[in-house]
């Protein structure tokens, strides 16, 4: 999985360690006097170390991300489920505007709550797309300006919003579509609203 992820300069590093003090995830870690990235999953590309780091010794790459051993939660007669995510970060306000995944990827815009109300959403939505997810609501943002940017940046070749039935989703599957709009570019896209009870409503 291509992901955002920091890199430390050990030429750089003095060795002070205020870049593991400000680690919130326990990504970077002391050893042998110098700061070591110890977690790639645990690091969540959003640099609270960068601002923290005397010597300019961290810096952002984006690369192969080591995968994190993960216990599959099954009962004896269910399958694992495997993930389909192909990238991270997901958050819409956190994602890159530029990234290598962009280029010419279908793009999923899907509410938070829509991948815990559709059991197969990995399958049906996630697999070989790139997903952006956000709650209009719960961020209290236009997502306008920024999906704007990434369609009009990028080179997409599809967009599929997916939303919850409920009213506040009506925020995001709006700025999708005027994002759309406003990048300039004809993209075909399509919509598809999921039910609290789990079902494509108008599939």
């Amino acid at each position: 999985m291509i992901r955002r992820i920091i890199q430390i300069d050990e030429e750089k590093c003095s060795g002070c360690g205020a870049c593991a003090d400000a680690c919130h995830e326990g990504a970077i870690g002391m050893v042998d006097g110098k700061a070591k990235l110890l977690r790639d999953d645990y690091c969540d590309g959003l640099g609270d170390c960068l601002p923290s780091c005397p010597t300019g010794a961290i810096s952002f790459v984006e690369r192969e991300a080591a995968h994190r051993q993960q216990e599959a939660c099954s009962s004896p007669d269910t399958a694992p489920v495997s993930s389909q995510l192909s990238q991270w970060p997901v958050q819409i306000k956190l994602v890159p505007i530029n990234a290598p995944y962009f280029d010419g990827a279908d793009l999923l815009i899907a509410a938070d709550c829509t991948a815990y109300a559709y059991g197969d959403f990995h399958n049906r939505f996630i697999r070989n797309r790139i997903t952006l997810i956000g709650c209009p609501k719960l961020d209290d943002v236009n997502y306008t300006e920024k999906l704007t940017a990434i369609i009009r940046e990028n080179d997409i070749k599809s967009v599929t919003i997916v939303r919850m039935e409920v009213p506040c989703c009506s925020g995001l599957e709006r700025a999708a579509k005027e994002a759309l709009q406003a990048s300039g570019k004809f993209i075909p896209w399509q919509v598809a609203v999921i039910s609290t009870n789990g079902t494509i409503l108008n599939q």
